[in-house]
């Protein structure tokens, strides 16, 4: 066989056949690096505004606004909702991918691969955000308000979570799926919950979006809040969009939840 059969012609040079099958076969079931990639790129740059703006804050005498520094992980969440939903269901969050597994749109074959990207996607942004800043990522963490208590920041983030997962179940559902401008609500959502919460608990929402500044900081003082409180306020959205909505999304919410590479949908017809 002429050797240049098994290449392929681009421009001013070629690549090997096989070089490019490997790299263009989304359909192929083994392409998990991709999802896998996708979640820690996404929750890499979700932390990089998250905790960057008071990391910034700390480091530039108060430049960056509370306003400004609660928006923007909202509307990055936005943009990458957009930017790669389709790959992975854009999850970059641990609570997001435990709600849809409980709801039947994820396999929870799945979940442990994605919760350790997101963590991975974390620290490595505050780990990034302290070395060009320069200031501790403790900046960019969050914490219980000091005029408050632990417990109290814990049922915020309880019944922000709440919200923030019925936003994202009722978007991602065969009942109600609005398919890419669901990102319009969801990024809107985050962006409303930490303007008016986020002086008591910071307005997490997201255990990963926590631990990677506290990890870099070494400093987990209440950080069961925002492991507990995000969990717990998954599990109640997902008994809230049963009762809404009835068991599972269908076909629309296993499409939302996993991406279009090759999804696993248990019943295809299901609306």
């Amino acid at each position: 066989m002429d050797a240049d059969a098994e290449r392929i012609h681009l421009g001013l040079g070629t690549i090997p056949r096989d070089l490019v099958a490997r790299l263009t076969l989304f359909d192929d079931p083994r392409r998990e690096w991709r999802r896998i990639f996708s979640e820690f790129m996404g929750t890499f740059f979700l932390v990089l505004v998250a905790a960057g703006g008071g990391m910034m804050a700390a480091a530039f005498d108060g430049a960056i606004g509370r306003t400004a520094a609660v928006v923007a992980p909202g509307l990055m969440v936005m943009a990458m909702i957009m930017f790669m939903g389709k790959v992975s269901g854009a999850h970059f969050n641990p609570a997001v991918s435990m709600a849809f597994a409980l709801r039947g749109d994820f396999p929870w074959s799945r979940v442990p691969g994605y919760v350790v990207a997101q963590i991975a996607g974390a620290v490595a942004a505050s780990l990034f955000l302290q070395a060009v800043i320069g200031v501790s990522a403790s900046n960019g963490a969050t914490y219980p308000a000091a005029t408050t208590t632990d417990m109290a920041a814990f049922w915020m983030e309880v019944v922000l979570t709440f919200g923030l997962l019925s936003v994202i179940l009722g978007t991602a559902s065969g009942a109600q799926n609005i398919g890419i401008i669901g990102a319009v609500g969801v990024g809107s959502y985050i962006a409303l919950a930490g303007l008016w919460a986020s002086p008591l608990s910071g307005a997490s929402m997201n255990p990963t979006r926590s631990l990677g500044p506290d990890i870099v900081a070494n400093n987990y003082s209440a950080y069961w809040v925002y492991l507990a409180g995000p969990l717990l306020g998954a599990l109640v959205a997902v008994g809230a969009a049963m009762i809404l909505r009835g068991s599972g999304g269908g076909r629309a919410g296993s499409l939302a939840a996993q991406g279009d590479i090759k999804p696993d949908i248990e019943d295809p017809t299901k609306a």
